[in-house]
């Protein structure tokens, strides 16, 4: 067999990003949230789930792209550089925000009103993608590897004390009411502007545990670079596979003294994440980089070609879906689900179908904005 010969780009990093956007909007918009497979749910705390490695794989695919993003970085100045990295770190931040305000007015008893600022999110997915970007970027740009390794490992040893030595009194360390990200969260943003989805005050995409996330990207980002230039070898290929068994042995002892959870993003969380992730990419570069099977990846190149656009496309038509009425008191989604989905395959099945009929959607869009030649960047 015939070695494959290196080049810059890899199509399996594309092919990675943009499976990661597809499988995030699937999960992300079942037809009912009370009909819908457990592998695609995240995990009620502790565990794992197929679904919780979806977000970190997406920060993963963050630092792969800014493997390629810093080359060019090297023939700008320090300050243009500097001004670049924080300008897509609020953009992205900002359209996070205008993501969870959106559609910024709502109709009352009174006629319509604006939705108010005092209890719209302000952390989030979007948001976190920010922050750590933000701050991948700078340690990446102005440290050498040796010094953004052990700032990373800092990141993730100082995140596990502060939460073994700051709980809420008398409280577990690591609950979901206990812990010190959300006592941070409720200090510094106010309990209106957290997520209240789990019934309470507490955001999964917390300030703290912003922390961990960053060693995802950071890990995403030297993976990029590895890749671009051994990628394509066997050695280096082998390589991967060791470095992804290694993370997900890391991750299984570590599990036994700080458990995984992924709406705390503890250490054990972030390395079986990345462990999988490099199985992953091991798995795609073998098949599209040296069997040369490239005839399926166009249908998720769609997704890669415009990822955070078509995320945000997911997130904000959903929403429209979800207040716009249909009959009765049923929205668009929940009527097309019911009396579609439902009717035809009730349950699981039909709540996953409507999941993928969504996602086609969205992946038409994208195949729309490819065929134009229209690629969306921040």
């Amino acid at each position: 067999m015939t070695q494959p010969t290196a080049s810059n780009r890899s199509l399996s990093l594309d092919i990675f990003r943009g499976m990661t956007v597809c499988f995030m909007i699937i999960v992300n918009t079942p037809g009912s949230e009370q009909f819908s497979y457990s592998p695609l749910q995240h995990a009620r705390w502790f565990g794992f789930t197929p679904t919780d490695l979806v977000f970190p794989s997406f920060l993963f695919a963050v630092g792969n792209a800014m493997s390629f993003a810093m080359k060019k970085f090297q023939t700008m100045p320090t300050g243009a550089v500097v001004g670049k990295i924080l300008r897509r770190t609020l953009l992205i931040f900002l359209l996070g925000y205008l993501m969870y305000w959106f559609p910024f007015f709502h109709h009352g008893p009174d006629g319509w009103a604006l939705n108010p600022i005092a209890h719209t999110r302000i952390m989030g997915v979007l948001q976190r993608i920010a922050l750590c970007y933000g701050i991948a970027a700078l340690l990446i740009y102005f440290f050498s590897t040796r010094t953004v390794v052990v700032i990373s490992a800092l990141f993730l040893i100082g995140y596990w004390i502060i939460l073994l030595v700051a709980p809420v009194a008398g409280a577990d360390p690591f609950s979901m009411t206990g812990n010190a990200g959300q006592r941070l969260d409720l200090w510094l943003l106010g309990e209106g502007h957290l997520y209240h989805g789990e019934g309470v005050a507490f955001d999964p995409e917390g300030l703290l545990s912003t922390l961990p996330a960053v060693v995802n990207v950071v890990a995403g980002y030297y993976t990029g670079v590895f890749i671009s230039k051994h990628g394509k070898t066997y050695e280096g290929l082998a390589k991967l596979l060791l470095w992804g068994a290694g993370c997900l042995f890391a991750a299984y002892v570590l599990n036994f003294y700080f458990p995984l959870a992924k709406k705390l993003w503890t250490d054990s969380f972030v390395f079986i994440t990345v462990g999988l992730d490099l199985v992953l990419l091991s798995f795609l570069t073998y098949i599209i980089e040296f069997r040369g099977k490239t005839r399926w990846t166009y249908f998720f190149s769609v997704f890669g070609k415009n990822p955070l656009s078509i995320y945000l496309l997911s997130e904000l038509l959903v929403v429209i879906l979800e207040i716009t009425p249909a009959k009765g008191d049923q929205s668009i989604r929940e009527y097309v689900n019911s009396v579609g989905f439902q009717v035809l395959f009730p349950g699981a099945f039909g709540s996953l179908l409507f999941a993928l009929a969504y996602m086609m959607i969205c992946w038409t869009v994208g195949y729309i904005l490819d065929k134009k030649k229209i690629y969306i960047r921040v």
